[in-house]
């Protein structure tokens, strides 16, 4: 049984660590949302902007050595990386903020646990959005 488990993981090691660590990102997430808005009493999109500077400093190194394994070490190469998940970040930023401002500001949804099922959505078409565009464009595998 753990050897059938092994090889499962073995053969999807990068789709695996990636929702292991994405999971462990989106859990901060959502809890920094829930703190800014619920304990802190900040605008939900303000919130949603301080938790995402967090977890993309987070996930920019689990996904670079743990995710990815990319080989890049140069600092030229490691900061074209960052660059590239930081403006690939913005855009899914973006998309969320654009989910939570109609979810929250428009459609009214902004109070305790309704706010945090319009994070959730965003957060689903972030995660599935952010992995596309790391593995094809950001993390491809390629040395120096």
């Amino acid at each position: 049984m753990i050897k059938k488990i092994l090889d499962i993981y073995k053969k999807h090691k990068e789709g695996i660590d990636y929702l292991f660590w994405g999971g462990i990102a989106f859990v901060l997430s959502m809890f920094l949302f829930w703190l800014f808005v619920n304990v802190f009493g900040w605008d939900e999109v303000l919130s949603n902007n301080i938790d995402w500077v967090i977890c993309v400093l987070f996930t920019f190194v689990t996904n670079k050595l743990i995710v990815f394994r990319s080989n890049v070490r140069s600092l030229g190469g490691i900061l074209k990386e960052f660059v590239s998940f930081v403006a690939a970040r913005l855009f899914t930023l973006v998309l969320e903020d654009l989910i939570i401002w109609i979810g929250c500001d428009k459609l009214g949804y902004d109070q305790g646990l309704a706010a945090l099922v319009v994070k959730l959505i965003g957060q689903f078409v972030v995660i599935v959005t952010n992995y596309i565009l790391s593995k094809l464009f950001i993390f491809k595998k390629k040395q120096d």
